[in-house]
């Protein structure tokens, strides 16, 4: 199964963002999407998810256009974790992550014990099981974070798309959800993430996508486009390169 988006010109109604970007992602590998705030990466996951239509262009999944399939067809495929969630009813977490398992009933039904073990394995996967009945309102930013990883995953889709996945996570934990992201490659997803951190693409995504501007700089393996060069044209800031005795490399701002 492929997701993809060909000749996209993105945007709102009131401006274009992006012009002429294709995408391609499929299942079993990570695509890391980098650049400036601004540059249009929200916008462009917004668009391959069918939340906002493309000026130009179109959108397939599995060789189909995306706009042929219902939202809850959708739903099933395609799970969406947004940088920031801020809940306005104190729902249990168990209940948000719940929530991603209505692409597979009725809205109004109750959860089935298959749901709630879906729901119990996908929060124990990322360590807050113990939150389970805590208000959804009363967590730390970076525990909503990981409950909406969590929701994702309740959804079984077969593609997860995430938009700053560890912007309010600590350090420990942005390297279990960099880990979380490889182990849902190695079980068959494709996955699609921004990050401002060329660091943590290295470490999680096979290739790289560098967008500025709404334009595209450059795509590939994550090892060819990932350079202190590229990076530097991307960020239009100096860039430093550490690269260790066993070949590894990290990048630091200059």
């Amino acid at each position: 199964m492929i997701l993809e988006g060909k000749g996209l010109t993105i945007g709102y109604s009131d401006r274009v963002v992006g012009r002429g970007l294709d995408v391609r992602l499929e299942k079993g590998e990570v695509l890391a999407l980098l650049g400036p705030n601004g540059g249009g990466k929200t916008t462009l996951l917004r668009t391959l998810l069918g939340l906002l239509a493309p000026h130009a262009g179109e959108i397939r999944l599995n060789e189909k256009r995306l706009s042929f399939y219902s939202v809850k067809e959708r739903a099933r495929v395609l799970a969406y974790v947004p940088q920031v969630h801020i809940g306005t009813f104190a729902f249990t977490v168990e209940t948000v992550v719940l929530m991603g398992r209505i692409a597979h009933g009725n809205l109004f039904s109750r959860p089935s014990a298959h749901d709630h073990a879906i729901a119990a394995a996908a929060l124990d996967r990322f360590g807050i099981a113990h939150l389970a009945q805590r208000p959804y309102t009363m967590i730390s930013g970076g525990e909503r974070q990981l409950a909406l990883l969590a929701r994702a995953l309740a959804q079984e889709p077969s593609f997860v798309v995430l938009d700053e996945p560890t912007a309010s996570l600590d350090f420990g934990n942005q390297g279990k959800v960099m880990g979380e992201i490889r182990a849902l490659a190695a079980s068959g997803h494709g996955v699609l993430f921004t990050t401002h951190d060329p660091n943590h693409a290295l470490r999680a995504a096979d290739r790289a996508y560098l967008l500025r501007d709404g334009t595209r700089i450059a795509e590939g393996p994550v090892k060819t486009v990932l350079t202190r060069a590229q990076l530097e044209t991307l960020y239009h800031a100096p860039v430093e390169q550490i690269i260790a005795s066993s070949g590894a490399s990290a990048f630091l701002p200059g």
